[in-house]
């Protein structure tokens, strides 16, 4: 997954940089742009492809943050008040705590983490403390999120930043995405390639996931940035992993396994995790509601 690597980084003294599954696609590989959408073609014949080229507009990295070990954003939903207390969106192997195990969920934990807020130049403006770990998993899907001490509105009063809003719908195969990192204040633009009935990675496996075309060759650290669509401007999934060396379902190198269990290896390929299930999953005041109806994220 997205983490820094620790033997790369640790000369830096990079806080919680540490080994993780799929750490990080080549080092070498250059962002694109906020404004630029991959040039790669994508066939006509793609489930989902959109027949004609939506408005895009520049993503910065407004909203985004900076964890001690990876990325994140600050969320709202659509049925989200500004009144509401914030939450903050990043992946459940990014938990301080360590990795989940394969079936452990975590819900509503007292947390005093902190993040670093940044504005769209990516200047670091202000930082942001949880009074809680909401939710977190690495099963089914990669997810932590965070509640934080303070609403929309004072963030938004304070520092002019609005959070970035989660699409409750399924994202489209085709969709020009950009991949923002808060820890490493760069912009990775491409295309949704398709999607991943169950990626594999050492002993965890996630569903439907999103796998990006080559452009997008995120790096470690870039772990828990959100996916957003360019023509929304909406989160549509959290990055994650990766398949570094070519090497079959192992740790760093996640294989695609499609319904009839054949599995197919992409290396240089990067992933990410679809957000539109975690909207119904909570009620009035942003609080978590596994019990609610519609909401299938899995549950301790």
């Amino acid at each position: 997954m997205r983490k820094p690597l620790v033997a790369a980084f640790f000369a830096l003294a990079i806080a919680g940089a540490g080994a993780a599954p799929a750490v990080a696609a080549p080092v070498s590989a250059q962002p694109a742009s906020s404004a630029a959408a991959s040039v790669s073609a994508l066939s006509a014949k793609a489930a989902g492809t959109r027949s004609a080229a939506p408005t895009l507009r520049a993503v910065n990295l407004a909203g985004t943050v900076a964890l001690s070990n990876c990325s994140g954003s600050v969320i709202r939903f659509p049925s989200s008040l500004d009144s509401d207390p914030a939450l903050v969106l990043s992946n459940g192997h990014c938990l301080s705590t360590g990795f989940p195990e394969p079936g452990e969920v975590l819900v509503n934990q007292a947390s005093s983490r902190t993040f670093g807020l940044l504005n769209s130049a990516g200047t670091r403006v202000a930082t942001l403390r949880a009074s809680k770990l909401a939710y977190g998993t690495m099963t089914d899907t990669d997810v932590s999120i965070y509640q934080l001490t303070s609403t929309y509105a004072s963030i938004k009063s304070a520092y002019g930043i609005s959070a970035l809003t989660v699409q409750d719908t399924h994202p489209v195969a085709g969709t020009a995405i950009t991949v923002a990192s808060g820890y490493w204040k760069r912009l990775y633009s491409c295309n949704v390639d398709g999607f991943v009935y169950r990626l594999k990675e050492g002993d965890w496996t996630w569903k439907d996931s999103v796998r990006y075309t080559s452009a997008c060759q995120t790096i470690g650290g870039t772990s828990g940035s959100p996916v957003i669509d360019q023509s929304t401007g909406k989160v549509v999934a959290v990055n994650n992993t990766g398949n570094e060396d070519g090497q079959r379902c192992t740790e760093n190198n996640p294989c695609e396994v499609d319904a009839n269990g054949n599995v197919t290896v992409r290396e240089g390929i990067n992933y990410a995790q679809e957000t539109y299930l975690i909207p119904a999953c909570f009620t009035t005041g942003n609080q978590l509601s596994l019990n609610k109806s519609g909401c299938t994220l899995p549950k301790p």
